[in-house]
């Protein structure tokens, strides 16, 4: 046998192929109106940075835990959510805990809820791949302080209870255990919230020397907009369990035509702001769970809102016949050749 029989091949998705294609997904809750995510179409590519973005409770991080199948009690699902071609809400016990080792990693936005208070880091961070026989207990050292010194932390965190770091500190060991596995899909849930502005262009920098290095796809949820026009290829914009608009980022925040998408950034704090101007501000909320709002769910907040928007849910079609950034709106065309913070 030649010798380049004998080299193992990584594991690295074809670039064609998405790493995460959901399609349709649908979850209800128990004893609620409304699904809380309702026909969510989303993919991740090999590579590529894919930001999730919206206001608080639009469905972000119910659709990320989505992907791991890490779903609340009662939780009732439909659709798909594929992870290199394979369906996690139909996948057996064995195959699901397979993906959460090494396929698939998740970093957390309270770091706290998920570390186990009375483990040691290192035990933390080794546990997962050592049970999985991917390396041994010397590897799996090696590769932890391998990854904590690359979030900027020293070899004697191994040693530490969580309770001795600060949230900071213990969010960048979130991260370090996410890459522990090599996954060839990160989704990362507000994993910068915790850090000061140094840090968090440190962690993302991080992430996105994985993703070059591995072919690794990526999914970060977040609310920060500037930070999700500076580091995504695409993103997608969520309004109450909904996608509104997709797209490239630079085109779709250069120039959206979703009006929920133009309100959030209207409402962005800008540097070059006039002296004394206030903060545009979306007036309303978002429908709650106890409702189930006919027609568009922004209607009720939206200046461009006519009759057909109340009766009838818009459905996601291509801006300007172009199948790579669409919106779900009746009157997209209204906010056509309009241009934020020109």
């Amino acid at each position: 046998m030649s010798a380049e029989a004998d080299t193992p091949v990584p594991d690295i998705p074809v670039p064609d192929l998405p790493v995460l294609d959901v399609r349709g997904l649908r979850l209800r809750l128990p004893d609620t109106a409304r699904p809380v995510l309702d026909g969510v179409d989303l993919t991740v590519r090999p590579r590529e940075t894919v930001a999730l973005v919206g206001e608080s409770g639009s469905g972000k991080t119910l659709t990320a835990r989505s992907v791991l199948r890490l779903l609340p009690p009662g939780a009732e699902t439909e659709g798909t959510v594929q992870v290199q071609g394979e369906d996690v809400l139909a996948m057996p016990p064995d195959r699901l805990r397979a993906l959460r080792s090494g396929t698939a990693a998740m970093v957390f936005q309270d770091p706290r809820a998920v570390v186990n208070p009375l483990r040691r880091v290192g035990d933390f961070l080794t546990e997962g791949v050592r049970l999985g026989a991917r390396r041994d207990r010397r590897e799996a050292e090696a590769r932890a302080a391998e990854l904590l010194a690359a979030v900027g932390l020293g070899t004697a965190v191994l040693r530490q209870y969580p309770g001795e770091l600060s949230g900071g500190m213990l969010q960048r060991v979130m991260i370090a255990a996410a890459l522990m596995g090599d996954p060839v899909l990160l989704l990362a849930d507000e994993p910068t919230t915790a850090l000061d502005v140094t840090t968090q262009a440190e962690v993302v920098a991080l992430l996105g020397e994985l993703r070059d290095r591995f072919g690794t796809g990526l999914l970060f949820v977040t609310h920060d907009l500037g930070l999700a026009a500076a580091i995504s290829d695409r993103v997608y914009v969520m309004y109450s369990g909904r996608i509104a608009e997709t797209g490239p980022a630079a085109e779709l925040f250069a120039r959206p035509r979703h009006p929920y998408t133009a309100a959030l950034l209207a409402s962005t704090p800008r540097l070059d702001a006039p002296p004394g101007s206030r903060l545009a501000a979306i007036e309303g909320q978002p429908p709650d769970l106890g409702t189930a709002p006919t027609g568009c769910a922004f209607a009720a907040r939206c200046a461009h809102a006519t009759a057909l928007c109340r009766e009838q849910v818009p459905a996601a079609l291509p801006v300007d016949g172009d199948a790579g950034h669409l919106t779900a709106c009746h009157h997209s065309d209204r906010l056509e050749g309009s241009r934020v913070h020109d």
